[in-house]
């Protein structure tokens, strides 16, 4: 190993968090589509090492060790099937997820919270099927009426998601970064142009 890469590693650590690996189900297809099912660098050069995954493509950087020199995988695929969860958990972000980051009431995107449709105030409960993503500025507007007090109507109603529901709507939020190896195993599902 070449004294310049030791050094800048040893002074930059967080330079080689910049590789992370695409990892997908026995099935090719992600683990999840949001967020993206990621590992860092190392995670998935220790699984490949165990033999749990298999690597399908990789960086052109490399990294080494007194022995051996590693090219850094981008995807890799398990190769034991892990089953998809088909409850999806009921969290603030699989909320915000469900309804596409925007508010239920204007449309608006940026700084949410989240509205009991029914308010609590009135016996609404915590539920996909009572609770919306909102503004601030919609939600301080309802606050503990009901919509027809405020004039206020939904952009759609509320309703508990299903997995496929939660990766469909994943797809369409893709992280920062996508690097072209990966670009292959992320939208086979999508449909085709003729």
């Amino acid at each position: 190993m070449d004294g310049d890469f030791r050094t800048s590693f040893v002074r930059e650590p967080a330079a080689l968090k910049q590789y992370p690996a695409l990892v997908l189900n026995a099935d090719f297809r992600p683990l999840s589509y949001f967020p993206l099912s990621l590992w860092p660098w190392q995670e998935a050069i220790k699984a490949a090492y165990l033999d749990r995954v298999t690597i399908l493509a990789e960086y052109d950087s490399v990294v080494r060790s007194p022995t051996t020199e590693i090219r850094i995988p981008s995807v890799v695929v398990l190769k034991e099937f892990i089953k998809p969860q088909k409850r999806v958990a009921f969290t603030r972000f699989n909320l915000f997820l469900r309804d596409e980051f925007c508010c239920q009431y204007c449309g608006a995107k940026g700084d949410l919270t989240f509205d009991h449709v029914v308010p609590r105030a009135r016996g609404g409960i915590t539920s996909w099927e009572n609770v919306v993503a909102a503004c601030s500025p919609c939600n301080l507007r309802k606050g503990s009426k009901s919509l027809r007090q405020v004039g206020m109507t939904l952009r759609k109603p509320p309703r508990q998601p299903t997995a496929v529901d939660m990766q469909m709507i994943g797809r369409r939020f893709p992280p920062g970064h996508l690097h072209e190896s990966w670009l292959d195993f992320l939208y086979w599902g999508a449909e085709l142009e003729a």
